[in-house]
C-alpha cells in the first residue's frame, strides 16, 4: 500500500526542523523559560546565552539612564558593575535557583559576558551623554 503510512512514521509536516520561521519556536521557548521561575535547563549553553543577553539588555538600559542623567566618572562605572553583577546574581541564584557548581561556580556565572556588556554600556553611555549634554 503506497498511500498508507505506518504508525511510527510522523506526517511530512512534522519532520520540518525546529528552526523554521527564523528560529521563532525555539526562541519563544528559551525566553519563556528564562522569564519563568525555577525553569529546567537541560543544555548549559542555553542558560549561559540567557545570562549573556540579559547582561547586554541591562548594559543598554543603564547606559541610556547614565547618559540622560548626567552621571560621570568612576561612580557611574562602579554603580554599573554593582547593578550588573547583583541583578544577574539574584537572577540565577534566587529566581532560577540553579546549582552554580554545574556551571563552574558562582564566579563563572557572574563574569559570563561581563566585559562585552561593560563595553556596550560605555558606548551607549558616551553616545547619550554626548548627544544630550555636550555643548
Amino acid at each position: 500500500m503506497s498511500g498508507a503510512r505506518r504508525k511510527e512514521e510522523p506526517p511530512p509536516h512534522a519532520q520540518q526542523p525546529l528552526v523554521a520561521n527564523g528560529g521563532g519556536a525555539l526562541r519563544g521557548s528559551l525566553w519563556g523559560r528564562a522569564l519563568r521561575s525555577d525553569s529546567a535547563w537541560e543544555d548549559k549553553d542555553e542558560f549561559l546565552d540567557v545570562i549573556y543577553w540579559f547582561r547586554q539588555i541591562i548594559a543598554v538600559i543603564l547606559g541610556v539612564i547614565w547618559g540622560v542623567v548626567p552621571l560621570k566618572g568612576f561612580v557611574g562605572i562602579a554603580i554599573f558593575c554593582l547593578i550588573n553583577a547583583g541583578v544577574l546574581y539574584l537572577y540565577f541564584s534566587s529566581f532560577q535557583q540553579i546549582d552554580e557548581e554545574e556551571y563552574g561556580g558562582t564566579w563563572e556565572l557572574t563574569k559570563e559576558g561581563f566585559m562585552t556588556s561593560f563595553a556596550l554600556f560605555l558606548v551607549v553611555w558616551i553616545i547619550f551623554y554626548t548627544a544630550i549634554h555636550y555643548d
